[in-house]
């Protein structure tokens, strides 16, 4: 999370959304950046507007937008995917040795999620599921958009480094378990795709 203060906007760190690149690119303009631990870099909109929005108001005596990157949910579930593959995962969270289709199916089976799946939603960090919606939401794949957004925002043209990529790796879903994680997901797929039309 990054909170620009003459700007008076702060930027969600939506996990598997290139944030550990833009906090790379930006960090250096921003009066705050949040990178560790992990809870608080990856503040959602839930938490924000209860805790930081209401504060930075009253230290800036005016509101401050929220903007945040979202991922088309199948993409985003393959990111997380590919990153268990790494050799550095803890043996817990590793999906070596497992499918997509595997993992997909944790992912969406009633019940507690084997650690591996347990990645949460975009639609409830996003606050898409609640009231603490974000202001400015663009698609991870308009990234360049989300730059031209920021680039006018903040003043400054913006290059981003290719940090954190997770490994290569296959997945493709079989037709009926992408159907069961579009029935699983469907707050997430509702909001993203509500995104091409706003």
């Amino acid at each position: 999370m990054m909170v620009f203060w003459q700007e008076r906007l702060a930027i969600l760190a939506t996990p598997k959304t290139a944030s550990t690149a833009i906090e790379s690119a930006l960090g250096g303009l921003a009066a705050v950046v949040i990178q560790r631990p992990r809870a608080l870099k990856h503040t959602d909109a839930s938490r924000f507007a209860s805790f930081w929005k209401p504060y930075l108001a009253q230290a800036a005596g005016a509101e401050f937008e929220v903007a945040a990157l979202m991922r088309d949910p199948k993409d985003w579930l393959g990111s997380w995917y590919r990153d268990g593959q790494r050799d550095d995962v803890e043996q817990d969270r590793s999906t070596r040795g497992i499918s997509f289709d595997d993992f997909v199916h944790a992912y969406c089976a009633p019940g507690p999620r084997p650690s591996y799946a347990d990645v949460g939603s975009q639609a409830e960090f996003l606050g898409g599921t609640g009231p603490a919606r974000v202001d400015r939401l663009f698609r991870y794949e308009d990234l360049s958009g989300f730059l031209e957004f920021l680039e006018d925002r903040l003043g400054c043209e913006i290059i981003l480094p290719r940090l954190n990529v997770s490994p290569l790796g296959n997945t493709n879903l079989s037709a009926p378990l992408e159907a069961r994680l579009r029935e699983v997901c469907a707050a997430d797929f509702a909001l993203y795709e509500g995104l091409a039309r706003a």
